[in-house]
């Protein structure tokens, strides 16, 4: 087996369609369809078959896939290291940004950085900050950045802490909530879900009168912005949106109710000069910010 093939099979078990995987790999079906079989033969073994949903992978298939995947990111961790032989800040810096922070900071923050070493690619993947974190615990990324509170015992790095904000067109009264119209979207923070009802619990017996319920914080504020209900959000989305009313949510006892950023990255990653450069860009970042 050589690096194409481990290719080749990680796509396919990826796609699970022949197809779209020769799409992706830019080879043709019957090529792709060539060298499946000739591994079949090397091996001794099906490896796939087809189904009604697509093709599905034979137990020895599955096995030949882990093996394929192990070797790839083996093969570019040792391309990354010999990169970094030279001491010289170039290579391919990956991502992990929670979609919120890759909207309205990572932008600014890749451009300045780019300027400064301009030997260096960068590869970005965003998401939600539970799949950006299940990157950077198998290696898929160098550094993650994520929002909430997480669980991470290797090196963090406190980024931004913004607070919780009730937004509305015009100002409301807080008291007359419950009968108000309220737009949600989805949370895929438990934290951050919690900190919300329990701000609600402290000071309401009835549930909020939720009218709508959106994908995403962007179309929450949006349809708030047009007068169409209320809506609580971290104060991060709001950067565009200077006009609206915006109250700090806070605790019982009169504290805010903060949402964090957070970078993370492994204790091996700073070996590599393109991550380590990038972590004293953000340091250096915050120690401007703060003086």
């Amino acid at each position: 087996m050589e690096e194409k093939d481990w290719l080749i099979l990680k796509t396919v078990y990826q796609k699970k369609n022949i197809t779209k995987a020769a799409e992706q790999l830019y080879i043709s079906q019957p090529a792709l369809t060539y060298r499946i079989q000739q591994l079949e033969k090397e091996f001794g073994a099906k490896i796939v078959s087809r189904g009604k949903t697509g093709v599905e992978f034979t137990p020895q298939g599955e096995c030949l896939v882990n093996y394929a995947e192990q070797m790839l990111h083996e093969l570019r961790k040792t391309k990354e290291r010999i990169l970094n032989m030279n001491d010289q800040v170039v290579g391919t810096l990956r991502l992990g940004v929670s979609g919120s922070y890759a909207r309205y900071y990572l932008p600014t923050l890749l451009k300045s950085f780019v300027s400064q070493h301009n030997g260096v690619e960068i590869n970005v993947r965003t998401g939600w900050s539970s799949q950006v974190l299940s990157h950077v615990q198998k290696e898929e990324v160098h550094i993650g950045i994520l929002r909430g509170s997480h669980s991470w015992s290797e090196q963090s790095l406190p980024l931004t802490r913004e607070p919780l904000c009730l937004i509305a067109k015009e100002p409301i009264d807080l008291n007359a909530l419950p009968s108000l119209p309220k737009i949600n979207y989805v949370i895929n923070d438990p934290r951050l879900r919690q900190d919300i009802e329990k701000w609600w619990l402290e000071r309401f017996s009835s549930p909020p009168l939720i009218t709508m319920e959106v994908d995403s914080i962007e179309t929450c504020v949006e349809l708030v912005s047009n007068g169409l209900g209320y809506g609580i959000v971290p104060s991060i989305s709001l950067q565009n949106h200077k006009s609206l009313f915006v109250q700090n949510l806070q605790t019982k006892d009169g504290g805010q109710i903060i949402r964090e950023t957070l970078l993370v990255y492994r204790n091996t990653s700073l070996e590599l000069s393109v991550v380590k450069a990038f972590v004293d860009f953000i340091k250096s970042n915050l120690e401007n910010a703060v003086g």
